[in-house]
């Protein structure tokens, strides 16, 4: 039916929805952690969600693995509706962000955002860390980390200038998110190479800068995500001006603010979002 010539209202077809971007998460195993809490603002904030886990890490911890974590999570973020993709990698592997990437790209398109929320992390200090912790502390928080970074600076074709989420050629201003920790007596490899991390996060800033993406590092502070005692929990709040801990959700604003076209004037910084508690 038409009306004077124009098809009626019942006849026009809805505009197509803008294609959502993006994001890449990693270190997303665990139902309670930073990662997940990030993937949940993001996926409510409109992005599509691929994440990586790694059971096997899990389950030498002292918190054990979660059972079934990864399709749990996955069903909260299309529960968002997000699309969504689980990948489990072993980061310790050079050719791992690779493989990250291609699974990604296949089954929900270009990467728009990249969060490295991933970390080993086994306490040993100066005198009692191993080569080989060392090494692997610094094969899966550096050395996997700044391959994810060159992978994504290699792929990545949005238009600078343009806003994650915008129509058009590409799917809009990248954005580099990085997960660190100031913590370093008594944790020798992690810190070491939590600082390493840092450096080369905030190089891209500046070296992937002509093609439109920001990149940052977020010190997250004291987040409790199961591997405190009571004793600590009670040490760090009392030490918090606010006097509680973070929660991942904490976290995970300020990771979506920086990921947001309002963010994008926030490039090459350290930030900590830890409620004022002292180094």
């Amino acid at each position: 039916m038409t009306i004077n010539g124009q098809p009626s209202a019942s006849q026009e077809q809805a505009a197509p929805e803008p294609a959502r971007p993006v994001a890449l998460i990693t270190g997303v195993g665990r139902s309670i952690g930073i990662g997940a809490g990030i993937a949940r603002q993001l996926a409510a904030s409109g992005w599509d969600i691929a994440f990586t886990y790694w059971t096997p890490y899990d389950r030498r911890m002292e918190w054990g693995a979660e059972d079934g974590a990864a399709a749990s999570i996955a069903r909260e973020l299309e529960a968002a509706g997000a699309r969504t993709a689980a990948i489990e990698a072993d980061l310790t592997g050079p050719d791992a962000p690779i493989r990250i990437f291609d699974e990604a790209e296949q089954r929900l398109g270009p990467v728009t955002a990249l969060v490295l929320s991933h970390a080993e992390s086994v306490d040993s200090g100066l005198l009692d860390t191993t080569v080989e912790a060392f090494d692997r502390h610094f094969a899966v928080n550096t050395r996997a980390s700044w391959l994810l970074i060159r992978e994504y600076g290699l792929r990545f074709r949005g238009e600078p200038g343009s806003k994650p989420g915008e129509p058009g050629v590409g799917t809009g201003a990248g954005r580099i998110v990085a997960l660190t920790s100031d913590h370093t007596v008594g944790n020798l490899p992690y810190g070491a190479s939590k600082g390493a991390l840092d450096r080369i996060t905030l190089a891209a800033a500046h070296e992937l800068a002509h093609l439109g993406v920001t990149a940052n590092v977020v010190n997250p502070g004291p987040v409790d995500t199961g591997w405190m005692n009571d004793d600590l929990r009670a040490a760090i709040a009392q030490g918090t001006p606010l006097g509680r801990l973070g929660t991942p959700q904490d976290t995970a604003h300020l990771v979506d603010f920086l990921c947001s076209p309002q963010g994008q004037w926030v490039n090459g910084q350290l930030l900590k979002s830890n409620g004022g508690a002292a180094p």
